[in-house]
């Protein structure tokens, strides 16, 4: 499960570039045949190298599998990416967040994601810990951080952000919508479906942090 892309190791220096290169090229395969039926062959094959490259950069598989997990989350959820652009009053800032996120979970790469990680059996807690790691984690600080700012200017109360920026992450995480994506992409997908629900999600969580009666209002 280690990565062996530590530019201080022993031997030759590693080649950032084509350490990315080949974790692009894993990650498409492992979204398009499963953690199984890719093989650091196949890896090698598609990216035009030869197998020994790839183990100079990560270990096996395994590792291959470990960073493809890392670089999706990270491309996904960018530092203060979820932050970018929200302005206006708490419910506006709130309604921006939170349609990000669920537009995001609805994205087709986040669920192979998640799918990739409950595949592998042999190593699922190991992976389930770094995808929190690398994805709910990092964007729950992010919520974090702006209830923070909210809760200083004393536009809400919120006198634990942690706790309730895991609860806000959690109203999107637990849509309906992502369950009706399985088999009716198009109704999920509805501007209508997603701005209702999130209103919806944001009203509640107004409610319950001092912003009840701007958020019933929308209703």
């Amino acid at each position: 499960m280690t990565s062996k892309n530590n530019p201080t190791r022993r031997g030759r220096p590693v080649n950032e570039a084509l350490s990315q290169t080949i974790v692009e090229v894993a990650s498409e395969l492992f979204t398009e045949l499963g953690f199984q039926a890719t093989t650091l062959d196949k890896v090698a094959q598609r990216a035009k190298i030869s197998k020994l490259s790839i183990y100079r950069h990560f270990e096996n598989k395994e590792a291959l599998f470990s960073a493809s997990i890392v670089a999706g989350c990270q491309q996904l959820f960018a530092p203060q990416a979820l932050l970018v652009g929200v302005d206006g009053s708490v419910e506006e800032q709130l309604m921006a967040v939170g349609t990000l996120l669920l537009r995001t979970l609805l994205r087709p790469d986040v669920s192979s994601i998640e799918a990739m990680v409950m595949a592998d059996k042999t190593n699922q807690k190991s992976l389930s810990k770094l995808h929190y790691e690398a994805c709910p984690a990092h964007v729950i600080a992010q919520i974090e951080t702006l209830l923070r700012q909210l809760h200083a200017k004393a536009l809400l109360n919120v006198p634990d952000p942690l706790q309730s920026a895991r609860l806000f992450a959690a109203l999107f995480k637990g849509s309906d919508l992502l369950m009706i994506a399985r088999f009716d992409e198009a109704r999920a997908e509805d501007d209508n479906e997603i701005e209702s629900y999130c209103r919806s999600a944001v009203a509640m969580f107004l409610a319950a942090h001092g912003g009840a009666q701007d958020a019933i209002s929308q209703l």
